[in-house]
C-alpha cells in the first residue's frame, strides 16, 4: 500500500481582468472572453493596480500558512492577466518565504522546450527549491492565439517533455533529434535545485491520451472543470495506468480543485460568493465552441465523450445559464461556515483519495476585501480543522490516518 499523505492546501489565483464595460454581458457584442476579445478594453493603468493587488494576495497566503501558491498561463483573454506566468512567478518568489510556487503552467507547445526547462530551473534556484510544475496541453483557445497546429499538439507535447526531462536529468551537453525539435547542444544553465527535478504533473480535462502520458512518465495528474463523477473515473484510470508503468501513485499525485467561501453563516457565504462564481462561469469562461475545440485538438472519441458529459462543456464555458444548485451538486463548490466548508472538504478528499487541495478562494470579479476575508477565514478556521487528515495508506500508520467521519465529528 502506498504511504499516506497529509493534506496540503494550495491557493490558486487566475488573476483576471474584471474592469470590463457595463454592456459586457451583451453576448452579441462580446460573444467570447477569449481569442478575439478586443484588447482596447484593457487599461494598462488598471492592470498595474490589479497586478499589485493580486500579488499582495498571494503574499498574504504565504504568510497565512498555505502550503502552495498556484499560477497558470492563458492568452488573449480577460480570464487571466498571466500571459507569461514565469514572470509572475519571479515576482512572487521574491516576496514569499515558505510556500511552494506551483507553476501550473505554461502551455508546453507555446514555448521552445529547452527555454522552458531553463525558466523553470531558474525559478527553482531563485526560490531555494520551492517550485512544482504542471504541464498543460493548453486550452483549445490557446491554439487560435498562437502559431501552433492543434492537430500536432499531443505529439509536440510528448517530444517537448522528453527534452525537458533530458535537460534536467542528464549531464550536458547532450543532443536531441526529434520530429519537431532538434538540439545539437542541450546544455541548460542553470539546472534545477531539486534533484532530479521538481515535482511534475500533467493537467487536463480527462483525455485518455494525457492520462496515459502522465502515467507513463510517473508524473502526478489533475483534471479540471469536469463533474465530480467524471473526475473520479479519470483518477481511477490514471492510478491503474500508473501501476501498469511501474509508477504507483500517492494521494498527493491527484490534486482536486475546490471553490470555497467562508463566512459567518451559510446565508452570508452564499450571498457574498455566488455572484462571483456566476461571473467566473458566465463571463470569464465564456467562449465559442469553435474556439474551445479547434479542428484536430481532440480525437473524435474524446469529442463524443465530452459532449455526453453530465455538465455540458458549453455551460462550463458560458454557453448556458448558471444554476447554483446544479453546479454545487456536480462540482466541488461550497459556501458556508467554517464547519460546513470543512465537512465538505473532508468528504471530498476521502472520496477522491486526494491529499492536495487546489483552493479557488478568489473567483471572477470578487473584490479585494472579500478575497482577504475568505483567505483569512479559510486559513484560520478551516485548515486547522482538517490538518489531522491523512489520506491513504492507513495500514502502516493507523494512529495518523483520520477518516472523514472523525473530522465531521471534530468540526461540529
Amino acid at each position: 500500500m502506498a504511504p499516506s499523505s497529509a493534506l496540503k492546501f494550495y491557493f490558486m489565483h487566475f488573476m483576471p481582468y474584471p474592469s470590463l464595460p457595463h454592456d459586457y454581458n451583451d453576448r452579441h457584442k462580446y460573444p467570447s472572453s477569449w481569442v478575439d476579445l478586443p484588447n482596447r478594453l484593457y487599461n494598462p493603468a488598471r492592470g498595474h493596480q490589479l497586478y499589485r493587488r493580486y500579488i499582495d494576495e498571494m503574499v498574504l497566503a504565504d504568510k497565512l500558512g498555505y502550503d502552495g501558491l498556484i499560477i497558470n498561463e492563458h492568452h488573449n483573454t480577460a480570464y487571466s492577466m498571466m500571459a507569461t506566468c514565469t514572470l509572475i512567478g519571479a515576482a512572487i518568489v521574491e516576496r514569499t518565504q515558505r510556500a511552494k510556487l506551483c507553476v501550473w503552467g505554461v502551455p508546453i507547445n507555446l514555448e521552445y522546450p529547452n527555454r522552458l526547462a531553463e525558466e523553470y530551473a531558474t525559478l527553482d534556484v531563485m526560490s531555494g527549491g520551492r517550485v512544482e510544475v504542471a504541464f498543460p496541453l493548453g486550452t483549445g483557445m490557446e491554439y487560435w492565439a498562437n502559431a501552433i497546429n492543434p492537430a500536432t499538439g499531443r505529439e509536440r507535447m510528448r517530444e517537448a517533455l522528453e527534452i525537458i526531462l533530458q535537460a534536467w536529468t542528464s549531464d550536458g551537453p547532450t543532443s536531441y533529434y526529434g520530429k519537431y525539435y532538434t538540439y545539437r547542444y542541450l546544455n541548460p544553465w542553470p539546472r534545477p535545485m531539486q534533484q532530479p527535478h521538481p515535482k511534475c504533473y500533467l493537467v487536463g480535462s480527462g483525455s485518455p491520451e494525457i492520462v496515459e502520458l502522465a502515467a507513463e512518465l510517473g508524473f502526478g495528474y489533475t483534471v479540471v472543470f469536469v463533474p465530480i463523477a467524471q473526475q473520479l473515473k479519470t483518477f481511477k484510470l490514471f492510478r491503474e495506468r500508473s501501476v501498469h508503468y511501474g509508477h504507483p501513485t500517492t494521494p498527493a499525485d491527484t490534486p482536486i480543485g475546490v471553490m470555497a467561501y467562508v463566512a459567518e453563516s451559510d446565508e452570508i457565504a452564499r450571498r457574498e460568493f455566488e455572484p462571483h462564481v456566476r461571473s467566473f462561469f458566465e463571463t470569464f469562461l465564456r467562449t465559442q465552441p469553435h474556439y474551445l475545440s479547434p479542428p484536430g485538438y481532440i480525437s473524435f472519441e474524446e469529442f463524443r465523450r465530452r459532449v455526453g458529459s453530465a455538465i455540458d462543456l458549453a455551460k462550463l464555458h458560458g454557453g448556458g445559464s448558471f444554476d447554483w444548485d446544479a453546479f454545487t451538486t456536480h462540482s466541488r463548490i461550497v459556501a458556508g461556515t467554517p464547519e460546513r466548508v470543512a465537512e465538505s472538504i473532508a468528504r471530498w478528499v476521502e472520496e477522491a483519495q486526494s491529499s492536495t487541495l487546489t483552493c479557488h478562494l478568489h473567483l471572477g470579479d470578487m473584490p479585494h476585501w472579500k478575497t482577504i476575508k475568505n483567505l483569512t477565514l479559510f486559513a484560520e478556521e478551516v485548515i486547522p480543522r482538517l490538518r489531522g487528515i491523512r489520506i491513504g495508506g492507513g495500514d502502516e500508520r493507523p494512529e495518523k490516518t483520520v477518516k472523514a467521519e472523525q473530522v465531521l465529528q471534530a468540526v461540529k
